[in-house]
């Protein structure tokens, strides 16, 4: 396991390959870290799908709206919803969308991310500025390069459980 340095600020994913630990930057992005650890303590993110999953760029989750969704018309919808929490303004920083990063996804919006995240498979720099960076994974990418692509995929990967480490 990767030397957790802030319990706090840490997220352990369990996928259906193993862990995924990710760093989360709350000296980059405050509102986004502190919203991932709430809604991973209240369990929100627990069974959630990975409903968009691009070969070469990102695997996107966090809808813990339609996420959840066990039939295919309702996973579809996974996408375009949120939280019962409210928005989150933009944080946008100077640190680049690197393999491995976490994205606050959002719509066209800049100031309407909310729940869902997405993990970087590659360097993606066209997205620098444009979606908030608020977290890496430090152990466990190869879990993520495994997660089921598609848009929606035929059958999708879940998050398992999202702990906040100092929890776990």
């Amino acid at each position: 396991m990767a030397e957790i340095k802030d319990p706090e600020n840490t997220i352990i994913v369990e996928l259906k390959d193993g862990k995924v630990v990710i760093e989360l930057l709350p000296d980059v992005a405050p509102k986004h870290a502190e919203r991932m650890k709430e809604l991973a303590r209240g369990g929100e993110y627990d069974n959630v799908a990975f409903h968009r999953v691009i070969d070469g760029f990102m695997a996107q989750t966090g809808d813990v709206a339609n996420g959840d969704m066990e039939d295919n018309f309702n996973l579809r919808m996974a996408g375009t919803g949120g939280s019962s929490l409210p928005d989150l303004p933009a944080e946008f920083s100077k640190l680049p969308h690197d393999r491995g990063t976490l994205g606050a996804a959002r719509s066209a919006n800049p100031d309407s991310a909310n729940s869902q995240f997405f993990i970087n498979f590659s360097d993606n720099h066209f997205l620098n500025g444009q979606y908030t960076v608020y977290g890496r994974v430090i152990e466990g990418m190869e879990h993520v390069d495994a997660i089921t692509r598609g848009e929606p995929p035929a059958s999708p990967d879940r998050m398992i459980s999202v702990k906040v480490a100092a929890d776990a």
